[in-house]
């Protein structure tokens, strides 16, 4: 969804811990709003299960939030205002196994169909969705979205370690946390 004002942004933020990515995403989830878009990259074991999970805390839906590889899509209705929830829905979405039982690697086209078979653009009006594995194949499911490309950077004194490049609107980029 193009917002007045949007400027595309870039910013790369270096992540010690686990924790620092979930405390990255919850800063990520305070600004989303229904119809953002959030594509989560990265191999596997990166943390875009774990960038989700903050997302969750930072929107204030109830949880957990845990991947759903094996369901595809789950919806994570918001908390009450009492308990800290924003109103706002989230959708978590995770594309690894779409094209399943293609031979070869799949077509990203054909993954693009069954995430459109998902209905995700008509969860876009009431929901921020957030799509791991969805790089090349969400994008086109709003006119505006934030990818957040995860990497592990572990050392043997820092085996959790990680840096996230995020890129997107400037409102949902951010920016001045410790760590950028």
């Amino acid at each position: 969804m193009t917002r007045p004002g949007a400027v595309g942004a870039g910013r790369r933020v270096v992540l010690p811990t686990a924790a620092d990515t979930t405390a990255l995403g919850h800063d990520l989830g305070t600004r989303l709003q229904p119809g953002d878009l959030v594509v989560l990259a990265g191999p596997l074991g990166a943390g875009k299960t774990c960038l989700a999970a903050g997302i969750g805390e930072g929107l204030g839906v109830e949880g957990p939030v845990t991947s759903p590889t094996f369901v595809i899509a789950r919806e994570h209705p918001p908390l009450p205002d009492a308990l800290g929830g924003r109103g706002v829905v989230l959708v978590h979405v995770d594309a690894y196994r779409l094209g399943v039982g293609t031979s070869g690697d799949p077509d990203p086209r054909d993954v693009a169909a069954q995430l459109d078979d998902l209905d995700l653009d008509t969860d876009l009006t009431r929901a921020a969705v957030v799509i791991e594995w969805g790089e090349g194949v969400a994008e086109h499911l709003a006119a505006e979205h934030l990818t957040v490309r995860l990497d592990r950077t572990g050392t043997p004194d820092a085996p959790e370690a990680r840096v996230a490049v995020l890129e997107g609107p400037a409102r949902l980029v951010g920016g001045g946390d410790p760590g950028s």
